[in-house]
C-alpha cells in the first residue's frame, strides 16, 4: 500500500482530535474530487512498517489527548489495500485502549466485498459513498455530498 499524507494531530477529519492517514488508490475516481492525485494505487509513498508503528505510537501518546484514527484517501477500502489497512485496524483495537476508528470510502456499505466487510468490522465509524458534485453541500460534516452516509457502528 501507498500513502499520501499522515497527519499525527488534526482536527478536521472525524470527531476530536485524531491521526489521520490519506491512502493512495481509489477506484471511484469521482468529478470534483479535492483529492485527485490519490487516485493512483503506486501514488504517493510506501506504506512502511515503521510508519505504522509510528501511527500506533501517537495514538498512544498521553500528551495530546487524541480520540482516534481517520483513514481517507484515496480509498483505504481499495482492493490493493485492504491488507496493509486490516493490518493497521487490528493493530489499533488491540494496542490503543479506546481509540475509534473512522474510514472514508466511495464504496456503498450494503455492496461491500467480505475482505471490505472485514476491515469495516474494526471500524466505529464508515462514511460511504462516491462524491457526487451535484449534491455538493459545504453544510455537511465529514462528508462533502448529500448522498454520502456515516454509518455509525461502535460509538
Amino acid at each position: 500500500m501507498n500513502y499520501h499524507k499522515y497527519y499525527p494531530i488534526d482536527v478536521v477529519n472525524g470527531p476530536g482530535t485524531r491521526c489521520t492517514l490519506f491512502v493512495a488508490g481509489c477506484e471511484h475516481q469521482c468529478r470534483g474530487c479535492y483529492n485527485q492525485s490519490t487516485w493512483r494505487v503506486d501514488s504517493g509513498f510506501p506504506f512502511t512498517q515503521e510508519l505504522e508503528d509510528h501511527i500506533i505510537e501517537n495514538l498512544n501518546d498521553t500528551r495530546i489527548k487524541r480520540r482516534g484514527l481517520s483513514l481517507s484517501g484515496g480509498d483505504p477500502l481499495h482492493p490493493q489495500n485492504l491488507d496493509a489497512v486490516l493490518k493497521l485496524v487490528k493493530r489499533v483495537k488491540s494496542e490503543c485502549d479506546g481509540k475509534d476508528i473512522w474510514i472514508w470510502t466511495g464504496y456503498v456499505l450494503s455492496e461491500l466485498s467480505a475482505k471490505q466487510q472485514e476491515v469495516v468490522s474494526y471500524a466505529d465509524a464508515l462514511v460511504d459513498g462516491k462524491y457526487v458534485e451535484e449534491l455538493r453541500d459545504p453544510a455537511l460534516t465529514w462528508r462533502g455530498s448529500s448522498n454520502q452516509i456515516i454509518h455509525q457502528f461502535k460509538l
